[in-house]
């Protein structure tokens, strides 16, 4: 169980991190003007942190990649939808709701059905 918290806590950081690195031109003139050096700095460390996410999964479900890949998925649909209502502002339409709902579900089923 130790090595699914880890990994999970990996995706949510990690797909919170490239949120910024990708959305971060948006907030911020200085990652608008510099898109080469934001990817090389953000993009190795990112990359590595989901190599270690997904191998931590993958250990907890006996080699299986994809629960790994659903819970990487639904964290990142859910760490997308709070920093873009939070830091741009769009708000969470109906639509939006209903699929954020999905990949909550399509993560516990990750979780609790192994």
């Amino acid at each position: 169980m130790r090595n699914l918290i880890y990994g999970i806590l990996l995706f949510v950081i990690g797909q919170s991190l490239i949120w910024f690195q990708t959305n971060g031109q948006f907030i911020w003139p200085w990652f608008k003007r510099n898109p080469l050096i934001v990817s090389l700095v953000a993009g190795t460390g990112i990359s590595y942190m989901f190599i270690v996410a997904t191998r931590n999964v993958a250990e907890h479900y006996d080699g299986l990649l994809w629960p790994g890949r659903f819970i990487a998925f639904g964290t990142g649909m859910v760490s997308f939808a709070l920093l873009t209502w939070y830091f741009l502002g769009e708000g969470l339409s109906t639509k939006t709701l209903v699929s954020l709902m999905l990949a909550l579900t399509l993560v516990t089923i990750q979780i609790v059905w192994k």
